[in-house]
């Protein structure tokens, strides 16, 4: 079986700023680390592997320094990796960005599983992973948090939502999306980081990897951040009752009725 897992490298901070002009997250001078949520899906992958053969492969797209999350993906049991890296993709929006994955999978060849995070903390859209599975036409399944059994011809996965879970049976080659519900990642080993270090990586190009020029990029995104703005300061005022329990209701309701919150 062969497992393509797709990551991202976020900003490591929490003030993280917006270019003025370009609208984009800047990068430069910030520490960049794996997304988190995508680790439980390199580890959903590499326990697949384990226990049924097969190879992992782990992917990104961005500059060149994102190797790094690649180099992290094989010290906790990817086989290889694969870099996409090319003044092309710049600037591509979550459409884009998924063509370009997926154009990276076609490119690998006769994958059986395409595994990511749930969501990137630095765009929280939720988007990529789909995408992924609409621009190749295959099936998918959003926020596994347990992969029940999986076979060479379908993969059946347990899916959180608003009112529980549900099992869903899906035919392979597919798309799944995980949440940090469905394991606990290993930590890595002297073995896996030397091994990392060794590993070479190829880098592939828009060209390398068959993607049309109208796709990728500014020129491919059909969406477009306009305005960015911080968001509002919350209202931290505090209010201790201590008076007797009727007291305290009484008060805790005035409270709440100043507020419009009643």
């Amino acid at each position: 079986m062969r497992i393509v897992v797709c990551v991202k490298q976020v900003p490591g901070t929490h003030d993280a700023k917006i270019d003025p002009e370009t609208k984009r997250i800047i990068r430069e001078g910030i520490k960049a680390v794996i997304n988190p949520f995508d680790t439980y899906a390199l580890e959903a992958a590499v326990q697949i592997k384990e226990k049924h053969g097969g190879e992992v492969i782990v992917t990104t797209m961005g500059p060149p320094r994102a190797v790094t999350v690649l180099r992290e993906g094989i010290t906790v049991g990817a086989d290889r990796g694969v870099l996409l890296s090319d003044r092309a993709f710049g600037g591509s929006d979550t459409w884009a960005t998924s063509y370009a994955l997926a154009k990276a999978v076609e490119k690998i060849g006769d994958v059986d599983l395409v595994i990511c995070g749930k969501q990137a903390i630095d765009g929280d859209t939720a988007q990529v992973g789909p995408g992924i599975a609409a621009h190749l036409g295959w099936p998918q399944a959003t926020y596994v948090m347990d992969v029940a059994d999986i076979t060479k011809q379908e993969i059946r996965a347990k899916r959180m939502h608003e009112d529980g879970w549900d099992l869903c049976s899906i035919k392979l080659p597919a798309v799944i999306t995980v949440v940090k519900d469905i394991n606990q990642p290993r930590v890595p080993t002297l073995k896996g980081r030397l091994a990392a270090e060794e590993k070479e990586i190829p880098t592939w190009s828009a060209e390398d990897i068959g993607a049309d020029p109208v796709l990728i990029g500014l020129n491919g995104s059909p969406t477009r951040v306009v305005e960015t703005n911080p968001p509002a300061g919350r209202d931290k005022k505090s209010v201790v009752l201590n008076g007797t329990a009727q007291e305290n209701v009484r008060r805790l309701l005035q409270e709440l009725r100043q507020r419009s919150l009643v």
